[in-house]
């Protein structure tokens, strides 16, 4: 066993899965497509009963566009980060919405979270800076998640730093 495995065997001070929030759900979202279905070929019939033929086609591209746009929406909230965080080692995983993940491994020593904050607005953006390199986290994350999240995770930073290594 080498001295990797060791590190990747330890227990974590913190690990947290950041998502990105879809308030609407699949029910939701059924409902929303039905409803503008519903109204939007009820104008197309209208304007079909008055004799504007071509309209009723235009009603629907509103109804599609809304359609593609949702589904964008939910691919994306296939996004995730998965941070883990041990005296030793500092993992952020970035999990694309394809299913594609990358991983950046660092010492929590030589890591500083540094947040930008706006006065009116809060956490604009956090970044875990070391050795000259910034990798940002929860870019997605609504404003009370970031401020909870960047609460935590600085907590945990100073704690494995304050810890030694046995």
């Amino acid at each position: 066993m080498t001295a990797a495995n060791d590190f990747a065997d330890e227990a974590p001070l913190y690990s947290a899965v950041l998502k990105p929030h879809r308030s609407l759900g699949r029910r939701g979202f059924l409902i929303l497509m039905a409803s503008m279905a519903l109204m939007s070929a009820s104008v197309g019939l209208y304007f079909f009963a008055i004799g504007a033929w071509p309209v009723p086609g235009f009603c629907g591209l509103d109804v599609l566009a809304l359609y593609l746009a949702m589904r964008l929406s939910y691919r994306q909230a296939k996004t995730a980060e998965v941070i883990r965080l041990s005296r030793s080692a500092l993992t952020v995983r970035r999990i694309a919405p394809d299913g594609r993940s990358a991983e950046t491994g660092l010492n929590p020593y030589w890591a500083r979270l540094e947040v930008d904050r706006h006065p009116e607005f809060g956490i604009l953006r956090i970044s875990v800076v070391w050795q000259g390199r910034r990798l940002v986290v929860g870019s997605f994350l609504a404003r009370n998640e970031r401020e909870e999240f960047a609460r935590e995770f600085a907590a945990a930073l100073a704690l494995a730093r304050a810890t030694p290594l046995s």
